[in-house]
């Protein structure tokens, strides 16, 4: 199971910390995915990280102000992002999956249940 915390209400040009953490499953055995769905859109592909966080990939919208890391010892996932825009409201979530690194949410297998993030500007 995977829990998705963090998210909130922040003003724009502000920052954040998503956090996913996983009970019942050993996260370093898993790619682990953030993805985000605005009202009225499709969920998209935010970052994804490989099983040692050596491999990252990161949505163009959010290179150079993301950064998505993972702590295998608390079995946890982490996106930090700065300079937040309102483009960056919606709820975000984060996936597992047990082979190599996707952006495509079909790809992955487990699922968090979602946490709201809006920016205010």
């Amino acid at each position: 199971q995977l829990q998705a915390s963090g998210g909130g209400l922040v003003q724009a040009g502000g920052s954040l910390r998503l956090s996913c953490a996983a009970s019942g499953v050993t996260l370093s055995h898993y790619v682990m995915g953030w993805f985000r769905q605005a009202q009225g859109k499709e969920r998209e592909a935010v970052a994804w990280i490989s099983w040692a966080g050596v491999t990252t990939y990161y949505t163009d919208s959010l290179k150079g102000r993301s950064t998505i890391s993972r702590d295998n010892a608390k079995n946890t996932v982490y996106l930090h992002v700065n300079s937040l825009k309102s483009d960056d409201t919606a709820v975000y979530y984060c996936a597992a999956r047990r082979e190599g690194g996707s952006q495509y949410a079909y790809d992955y297998s487990y699922w968090g249940q979602g946490t709201q993030v809006t920016v205010s500007s």
